[in-house]
Order: C-alpha cells, then sequence, then structure tokens
C-alpha cells in the first residue's frame, strides 16, 4: 500500500471513526424513513403520470371509434345514392382509423401492463415502509433505554465524563477551600504576633525597646509622683538642729507602707481591668 493509499485509507477510518461517535441512531433511522417515504413518493407520482398518459390514449381512442362510426354512415348513405367512390373514400378512411386504434390499443395494453407493474412494486415499498417503521420505532425506543440506563450507570458510579468533571471541580473547590483556611489562619497568627504592626512602622527592635524602656520608666515616675500627691510617698528625712538626720518613728514609717501597697495594688487591678 503506498504512501498515499495509505494516508487516504487512516483520514477515512478518522472520519468514520467521529461521524460514529457523533451519530444519533434514532436520527438515522427517521432520515431512512424519510427517504424511503420519499421514493415510495416518486413511485406514487409516476404511477399517476402513466395512468395519465393512458387516459389520453383512451380518450384518443374513443374519438377514432367515433370516427370510424362516422365513416360506416358516409359509406351508406353514398351506396344509397349511388356513389361508389365517395363510398369508397369513406370506407378507405374508417380502415385507416381502424389502423390507429389497433395500435393505440396495444399502447395502452403495455401502458396497463407498466401501471400494473408499478403498482404492485408500489404495494410492496410501502410494506416495507410500515415494516422499516415499526423496526424504526421499536430500535429508537431501545436506543433511549440503553442510554438512560448507561447515563444512571455513569451516574452511579462517577465514571461519566459530566460526573467527572463535577468530582474535579469538588476536588478544585476543596483545595481552593483548604488554601483560604490556611490563609486565614496564618493572618489571624500573624496579627496576634504583631507582625502587621511591624510592618506597618518604620522603626527597627532597637527603637521598640528603647521606646518600652522609656515608657516603663515614665510610668514610674508617675507612679512615685501619684503617690507623693496622696501622702503615701516614701518616709521623709527629717533634719536635726545639729544638721543630722532624723528617722520617723518605726510605727508611721510601717503605716505608710501598708498604705502604698494597697494603693499600688489597687493601680494594678485597675491597670489588668
Amino acid at each position: 500500500m503506498g504512501i498515499l493509499s495509505r494516508t487516504s485509507y487512516v483520514i477515512r477510518s478518522k472520519i468514520n471513526a467521529i461521524l460514529n461517535r457523533s451519530e444519533d441512531p434514532g436520527e438515522t433511522l427517521d432520515y431512512s424513513y424519510e427517504k424511503m417515504r420519499d421514493e415510495l413518493q416518486q413511485v406514487k407520482q409516476g404511477i399517476a403520470d402513466l395512468t395519465t398518459q393512458k387516459k389520453r390514449l383512451e380518450i384518443q381512442k374513443r374519438r377514432l371509434e367515433e370516427n370510424v362510426e362516422r365513416h360506416n354512415e358516409q359509406a351508406r348513405e353514398a351506396v344509397n345514392q349511388d356513389r361508389d367512390d365517395l363510398a369508397r373514400q369513406a370506407l378507405e378512411k374508417k380502415q385507416s382509423k381502424m389502423n390507429q386504434i389497433e395500435d393505440l390499443e396495444t399502447q395502452i395494453a403495455n401502458l396497463q401492463e407498466t401501471q400494473d407493474s408499478l403498482v404492485d412494486k408500489k404495494n410492496q415499498l410501502q410494506n416495507r415502509i410500515e415494516e422499516f417503521r415499526t423496526k424504526k420505532e421499536t430500535m429508537k425506543a431501545r436506543y433511549d433505554a440503553a442510554e438512560a440506563s448507561t447515563r444512571v450507570s455513569e451516574a452511579m458510579s462517577g465514571v461519566g465524563d459530566e460526573m467527572a468533571d463535577v468530582g474535579r471541580a469538588l476536588e478544585r473547590a476543596e483545595d481552593r477551600t483548604d488554601e483560604m483556611e490556611a490563609r486565614s489562619a496564618a493572618m489571624d497568627e500573624l496579627a496576634d504576633t504583631g507582625a502587621f504592626d511591624d510592618a506597618l512602622s518604620d522603626k527597627d527592635s532597637i527603637d521598640r525597646e528603647l521606646e518600652s524602656g522609656r515608657s516603663s520608666r515614665e510610668v514610674d515616675t508617675e507612679l512615685e509622683t501619684l503617690k507623693a500627691d496622696m501622702g503615701k510617698g516614701s518616709p521623709p528625712e527629717t533634719e536635726s538642729d545639729d544638721g543630722e538626720t532624723a528617722d520617723v518613728e518605726s510605727s508611721d514609717v510601717d503605716v505608710a507602707d501598708e498604705d502604698v501597697e494597697a494603693e499600688l495594688e489597687e493601680l494594678r487591678n485597675e491597670d489588668d481591668a
């Protein structure tokens, strides 16, 4: 087999495979049925045309027969008038018309025979079409049932093209959902650690440590000032006449320490709240 022959064979094979996959048996059967009906209609039209031609010949035959009868009367009348010459002419015309009638009868007989044959073939074709129609409807019903059963089986097993697409779509949705959930959890974790604040700030870690120390010292200073304003600060030192410092009585110092601790505990509780 040459290259061109092989190429042609492969192309025809692929085209045939494509047609087989795209062919709908129901549509094919319906199309075949319509083609057969068209053929039957053509046969009926042929029979009608043939019958028309036969009728025309029969009409022409009747007219010739009428002429034959008229020529007979002409010949009789000519004989009565002793006009043999006219009688002969009438009889000659009669003979000519009879010959034409004979030819017409032969043609009519042939047409009748052809018509009878076509009618028989038409009846046979019509019977075949009716049988084909019954088989067609039966085959279509079987095909539809088989197709429905196949679709149900594919849907239940999940091997059909549509179900496979649904399965892939579900897998993609699950993967996307997992990705979004993981991303959301990561964002929450970064927010809790302050990573977003750090990312939005121009300060580095040293600046933040120093600022935290300054804030702590400012709080301590403000706390001491508050204690001093409320008279709950450290025990004041007094100087004696000779310039030496004298301590406040120990009992007063103990009371002041207890009050400071209580106030400090209240402040801590307020800050925690």
